[in-house]
């Protein structure tokens, strides 16, 4: 006898917690709406019904998979992101709800600019620029990442949201690619990063789902967690306009060593704005003329 949606759901959630699952029913709900191509009011309203074997299949495989410790958004494959569903994949970081105060601050940023050319550091699924430039109808932006992977994710997220046209993806190990070719003489209003950002020591206590599945290249840069920000700082001014704008996200400790990175000759530190949480998260900073 076929299960219904209710027993499924309740089979799930108990197969989740017992492998240490935060949030087990929801999670079973996110699963079997995924399977079933519903939302979870559907779930609701039709819990008497009994999906088809084949469904119920796969939504078992699906719970196995998130039972092991893959994150949820890997296996769904979307992720949403400052209101819009994005794709993501084991090439990409998950986007995080803290990285849209980056999307937020970047827009105020630009609003002084017609028609400007963004460009984002390490771009992973794309989400900052494509935020943008679905809020920008007039923007354009260059997606730099080291991970021709990642960036096959990028574009098709940018398809996704009708904003491709004017979305670049390039392959660069931080600003490298631009420092010859069509590019070189290209300077930017606005430079924005999500960076590697945690120690190589933190790594050990991260959560599973993060930990062992998340790019490890895209989640640190080994050491003090710093390297690619010190990178960012001292190459930045090279490819920004006069009072060009450098905006970054940073981990929850490190807004004290980031501040003393920053040379008062070339920069004006303008902020570092808090999250939600009231974290440090989002250095702002402008190049001197």
């Amino acid at each position: 006898m076929s299960l219904t949606i209710a027993e499924a759901l309740t089979d799930a959630a108990r197969r989740l917690r017992e492998a240490g699952v935060g949030e087990a029913r929801r999670e079973a709900g996110s699963l079997l709406a995924h399977t079933l191509g519903r939302d979870r009011a559907y779930l609701l309203t039709h819990d008497d019904e009994a999906p088809a074997p084949a469904k119920l299949s796969l939504f078992r495989g699906l719970v196995e998979r998130r039972a092991a410790g893959e994150p949820l958004q890997y296996v769904t494959g979307r992720q949403e992101f400052y209101g819009l569903d994005f794709e993501v994949t084991p090439d990409v970081l998950i986007p995080r709800p803290e990285t849209e105060l980056l999307v937020e601050t970047a827009l105020g940023v630009l609003g002084g600019h017609a028609s400007p050319l963004v460009c984002d550091v390490g771009t992973g699924s794309g989400c900052i620029p494509v935020a943008l430039l679905h809020e920008r109808v007039d923007a354009c932006a260059l997606a730099l990442d080291i991970s021709p992977a990642a960036l096959q994710v990028a574009g098709r997220n940018a398809a996704r949201h009708g904003v491709a046209s004017r979305l670049t993806p390039l392959v660069s190990d931080c600003f490298d690619a631009l420092r010859a070719g069509v590019w070189k003489a290209t300077r930017f209003p606005l430079i924005v990063s999500n960076p590697p950002y945690i120690a190589g020591r933190d790594i050990a206590g991260l959560q599973r789902e993060v930990r062992d599945h998340e790019p490890r290249f895209a989640l640190t840069p080994g050491g003090d967690g710093l390297r690619v920000i010190r990178r960012l700082v001292s190459e930045a001014p090279d490819f920004l306009e006069a009072r060009g704008h450098l905006l970054f996200e940073i981990g929850f400790d490190q807004h004290e060593a980031v501040s003393a990175l920053v040379d008062p000759r070339t920069w004006t530190l303008l902020d570092i704005h808090r999250d939600l949480q009231g974290i440090p998260r989002v250095v702002a900073l402008r190049r001197k003329e």
